[in-house]
Formats: structure tokens, sequence, C-alpha cells
């Protein structure tokens, strides 16, 4: 296992924080010195909202060229990205503007790393080859969730072959993002929902990684999580509460920058369980399918570190009891969590098939993946079985 004692940690993104950041895009564009960019973003919300008009008014206003990339949906796919490929290496562009929230903004970073790339932009996905240079990518953020903005992940689907994989390389790190809470206005309750489990999922992965002792790294996790829970509580019953949103987006960023990360080894286990089933069933949200699995992966390892189950439960619960019963009581917690927020509790209610369980097993297989208990196939297959069940 790669040594973590030493580490550089780089979190390069200028975050341009603050109500109605959003009208000086253009502005900040030009102070780079770029002239042209590739708009990418989803459907129709940011038009409906009037975020679209604008952007485009601000870039228009610096004299900034603009193509357009549109309908990029949850869960983003490859066809999208060869799309944008095509449209840009047409018509180059200075950089590629993510107008939206993580699928959107994966799909930026593909293109962007894709750009200078001769082969499929998948083969990065698949760990077959590694980018080398991309283009510079900006971010105005509509949705608080992945993460990616500070991120260097990029996960996209080939829907030809229903496969979902991610990679990190600091090419993918955006090189700014605007972050205004009031974006998030009109976002649906289960939107926030699927955003809130994403961001204490990504910070649950790195603290619930193994280490000898509670680390620097798990302390940042805790309070981050913590933040994250109490804004939650607020937002439950009031979706425009300002602060609690403030809180939100910034969580979002630190949750997957690495700030969390600092001399762990971190592997995603619930994420890499979560990518077969959304890469099988795009349709499911991914904050959603990480709501339904992350009960069952708790239960299947607790026993293995109990004593960071019960730190948990302690700073983000309020749960008193130590041992095995602390940690128990610690999960159930975490289980009444996402019912508040009536998330559902077995895969069989979102729509999976019995049957398909046995086709993301054996796919999570091909890639074993560390953890407090290192997951392998038969671990894989209980977790699914379990989730299906809901029990």
């Amino acid at each position: 296992m790669e040594n973590k004692e030493n580490f550089v940690f780089e979190s390069p993104t200028r975050i341009y924080y603050g109500l109605h950041e959003e009208e000086n895009v253009g502005k900040y564009i030009s102070s780079y010195g770029f002239h042209s960019v590739l708009l990418v973003y989803g459907r129709s919300s940011c038009k409906k909202s009037g975020l679209y008009d604008v952007v485009i008014n601000s870039l228009k206003k610096e004299n900034i060229k603009i193509l357009e990339l549109s309908n990029v949906t949850s869960n983003p796919t490859l066809s999208k990205v060869n799309e944008g490929l095509a449209l840009i290496r047409q018509n180059p562009v200075d950089l590629i503007l993510a107008l939206g929230g993580g699928s959107v903004i994966d799909t930026a970073k593909s293109i962007a790393n894709g750009y200078y790339y001769e082969g499929n932009p998948f083969d990065f996905n698949e760990h077959k080859a590694r980018p080398s240079k991309a283009l510079p990518i900006g971010v105005i953020l509509t949705i608080a969730a992945a993460g990616s903005e500070l991120s260097a992940s990029c996960v996209i689907t080939d829907e030809s072959r229903h496969l979902k994989r991610g990679f990190n390389s600091d090419t993918s790190r955006p090189l700014f993002v605007i972050e205004n809470p009031l974006l998030l206005n009109g976002l649906p309750k289960n939107q926030y929902a699927y955003g809130i489990v994403d961001i204490l999922a990504h910070s649950m992965e790195r603290y619930f990684s193994p280490s000898k002792e509670i680390e620097f790294s798990d302390y940042m996790a805790l309070g981050l999580m913590k933040a994250t829970l109490d804004a939650s509580k607020i937002l439950l019953y009031n979706l425009d509460d300002i602060n609690a949103r403030k809180v939100l987006i910034l969580a979002s960023s630190y949750s997957h920058n690495g700030l969390t990360s600092l001399m762990k080894n971190i592997t995603m286990p619930v994420h890499q369980l979560e990518h077969e089933l959304s890469g099988l069933y795009p349709n499911i949200a991914h904050g959603l399918g990480l709501g339904v699995l992350y009960p069952y992966w708790m239960e299947e390892v607790y026993q293995k570190d109990v004593d960071k189950f019960v730190t948990f439960g302690n700073v983000l619960f309020g749960i008193k009891e130590i041992g095995e019963d602390g940690a128990r009581k610690t999960i159930n917690a975490y289980k009444n969590f996402l019912k508040d927020w009536g998330l559902p509790s077995s895969l069989k209610e979102i729509g999976v098939k019995e049957s398909d369980i046995e086709t993301m097993a054996q796919s999570f297989a091909t890639r074993v993946v560390s953890g407090i208990l290192d997951l392998n196939y038969d671990l894989a297959k209980r977790i699914y079985v379990r989730a299906w069940k809901g029990a």
C-alpha cells in the first residue's frame, strides 16, 4: 500500500464566492486572456431560472465567442463527451465552461482531457492511459453535491457497455469556480437529499478508510460532516435558508478536494459499488444509490473499526454509548437521517432487478477495492443482496 506519510497537497482552483458572482463570469474569463468558450450545461433548468441568459450576456459583454453543448444528463455519458470533442475540434476554444453540477462538470472535464488525446477519452476512466495535458475548465456551480468543482476526479459512463468508471488527474482540476448559494434556487427536495448524501459520503469514505488512530484529516472530515448534517436539519424544513445553503455549497467543494485525504490511503469502496449500480441503471441518481448502499456496507464492516464508528456517532449524532452498541446505534442514526429525508432503503424500491445483482457483483470483482474490509466478489454480492431486500 502506498506510503502517505509524505504528501504534496494542492487545491489550485480559484473560488469566486458570493451573491450574483455569476454576473462577472465574462470579466473573470477575460482576465485569464481567454476569448472563446464551450458552454456545457444540462437540459432546461438553467434557462428557466434565467441563469443561462445572465451567463450569455456576461460573456458577450467581453466579446467572448460561445459554442454550446447542451442536454448533459445525470450520470454523464461518453457519447455526450464525444459530441463535445467533435464540436471543439472543428471549432477550437480556449476554455470549457461548465454550468451545472457534477454531471455537467465531469462532462466538461472529460472533454478537456480528451482534446489533446488521440484515443478514446474513456481510456482514462479505464486506466489504460493518463492525460498529460488538458484544456482549462471553469465552473458555475448550481448544485451542491458532487464536489467535482474542486476535485481531480472525473466519472463518466460508457453507456454502450453500461460501464461507469472514474479516474483522478490534476489535469481535471478546474481553473476556477463561481459559487453563489442563490443558484440553488428551485432545486427540489430530493435533489437536496441526494446532494447531502453525496457530500457526506465523500467525507465518510475518507474518514472510514483505515488508519491506526484518529488523524488530522479525520478531524477535518468529522467537522465537515457535522456542518453538513447541521445544515441538512435546517434545509429539511426550509430549502430557502441561505445560511444553510452557504454551508452546503462549501461543504460540497471541500469534501472532495483532497483535504480530508491527507496521510490516508483512499479507495472509496461504496462509491465503487454505486458506480456499478448507476452504470447499469443510469436513471438512478448517484446520491440516491449511495443512500441505499451505505448502511449495508456499514453493517458489514463496523466490527473491523468499532472505535471509529463510535467517534463518528458521537460527533454527528450525539451518541454516548461506546463499543459495538455505540457503533450499531450510529448506523441506526444514519439510517434515520436518510429516512427523515424520505430516501428509500432498498434497491428493490428504486427499480433494480434482483437478477442484476450477479451482473453488478461480477463487474465490481474485476477491480477489488480495499477499505476497512477488503471488498471482493462475495462481500460485494452480499451487500447488493441485502440492499435489494432492504434487510
